[in-house]
């Protein structure tokens, strides 16, 4: 998959946002792998000259997680975070450890699947057995088996 073509990928990489000041989280790096076809937003983590742009477009409102704040754009399908989840690493350490996929910033997998067990909501326990499986090399991929 040509990740420029999705909609969501295409509208942040029309930021221009500073490279090695974001990084894709949430459900994104799952679309990266093509664990996942589809995402309901992308949740991208910003420091330093790209949360200074995310902010320039949007007022920064309280996360919903009640851990720091985020920015809403293109009608909310793209969700900008100075930080992510309570419990998760730091913005500069995910964003430190990124992998570049087609020269897109996303989590790695690892630190996606303990958010997803940490949060234990059932979408994220379906999401962590399709990591889980991918990473040993036996996944099948959302929508396969079925």
């Amino acid at each position: 998959m040509d990740l420029t073509e999705h909609p969501f990928l295409r509208k942040l990489l029309s930021l221009n946002l500073a490279l090695g000041d974001y990084v894709v989280a949430g459900s994104g790096p799952m679309l990266a792998h093509g664990l996942r076809e589809t995402v309901g937003d992308l949740d991208v983590v910003a420091r330093g000259a790209a949360w200074k742009a995310a902010v320039s477009l949007a007022e920064p409102v309280p996360a919903p997680s009640g851990h720091g704040r985020m920015v809403l754009l293109f009608g909310g399908c793209l969700e900008v975070f100075d930080r992510w989840l309570p419990g998760s690493a730091e913005p500069d350490e995910l964003i430190e450890a990124a992998e570049f996929i087609q020269g897109i910033p996303f989590c790695p997998l690892l630190e996606v699947a303990v958010w997803k067990k940490r949060s234990n909501r059932r979408k994220d326990r379906e999401d962590l057995l399709l990591i889980q499986n991918y990473l040993n090399g036996t996944g099948l991929k959302s929508g396969q088996g079925d």
